[in-house]
């Protein structure tokens, strides 16, 4: 084996997520697979619906357990996620795993201060006195920048700002130096001066710290400027990955291609939006073929007869198209 070799720190193979009600199931994660390295930030891109936040809870198993169905396997640090139960999946979740939420108004709970809720988790993973966990507590709201932090520690959620609650929630997550990062859409209920003090004190605190991050946006803007490597969801299938700016640069599926010409960065004033046609397909009932052929304006017989495979036309590169050209053998 290479002496260089790094094993990712997280390896998730088709993953897939089914919710079950006496209506219907909902098929939300249909064969994912992806892993990231230490230290590297991954962002998943796409539309509300497309499965992004279900892959993250999967992973931290916060999913309901009688309605939800994972299959596939998730591997983080080398520990089967899957296959935790009890002391040792709580050992998971804010020790090995922290998670960002979208909402900290909700997130956060209430009735206790913010210093206690840091001070509880600090406790349970690390153990000590409740003046370390204490001194924690404001050493970790002075690293987010929340000004005057040690009169915050006794705020309650709904005496800070949307701005500074988002700090108090990154603060919780970082109190136990998880390995790894998962961020929820932790910028969309922010302002946009706000949304980029956050985005740059995470890319901060994330190199500093060297965690792996996983970051789910919908936002093109906010994948740009955190992320290593972008994963664009579609219908619960990752349907392009690849390096940020080779995306961005080159998208190679038309998905892709329409969430990049339906944005308003770059584009004429006078420029009407080119705005992807038709909407996501019920997770219901998954069209035999390509999930996005019915809205796709390259569409052609071919894409109805079964999902696509992932192609990769060059190294570290993949998309889940018929129309993207496959490597040529070395031998051609």
């Amino acid at each position: 084996m290479d002496g260089n070799f790094v094993p990712p720190l997280v390896e998730v193979e088709d993953l897939t997520v089914s919710f079950v009600t006496r209506e219907a199931t909902v098929h939300a994660v249909n064969g994912v697979t992806f892993s990231v390295q230490p230290g590297e930030v991954l962002c998943i891109l796409g539309e509300s619906g497309s499965g992004k936040s279900v892959t993250l809870r999967a992973l931290m198993r916060l999913l309901p357990p009688k309605r939800a169905r994972i299959a596939g396997k998730m591997r983080v640090d080398g520990q089967d996620v899957l296959a935790l139960n009890g002391a040792d999946l709580r050992r998971l979740r804010g020790g090995l795993v922290s998670m960002i939420f979208q909402e900290p108004m909700t997130a956060l709970d209430p009735v206790y201060t913010i210093g206690d809720q840091i001070c509880e988790t600090y406790i349970r993973h690390r153990g000590g006195t409740r003046a370390a966990a204490r001194a924690r507590a404001l050493e970790l709201l002075e690293l987010v920048k929340i000004p005057s932090a040690a009169s915050r520690l006794d705020n309650y959620p709904h005496e800070l700002s949307g701005g500074l609650r988002q700090r108090a929630m990154i603060a919780m997550a970082l109190s136990c130096g998880p390995r790894l990062l998962l961020a929820d859409e932790p910028t969309t209920a922010l302002d946009a001066t706000v949304q980029i003090q956050v985005l740059i004190l995470l890319r901060k605190l994330q190199k500093d710290m060297g965690m792996g991050t996983i970051f789910v946006t919908h936002d093109l803007g906010v994948a740009s400027e955190i992320a290593d490597r972008i994963a664009v969801m579609y219908a619960g299938r990752i349907v392009e990955e690849g390096p940020v700016a080779d995306v961005l640069a080159n998208p190679l599926h038309p998905y892709t291609q329409g969430l990049m010409a339906s944005t308003v960065h770059g584009q004429d004033r006078n420029q009407d939006i080119d705005a992807i046609p038709g909407s996501p397909p019920d997770l219901r009932r998954l069209p035999t073929g390509c999930a996005f052929a019915p809205r796709c304006g390259q569409v052609g017989p071919e894409c109805r007869i079964a999902p696509p495979e992932p192609r990769s036309p060059v190294a570290g590169r993949m998309a889940r198209c018929v129309k993207v050209a496959a490597p040529v053998p070395a031998y051609a």
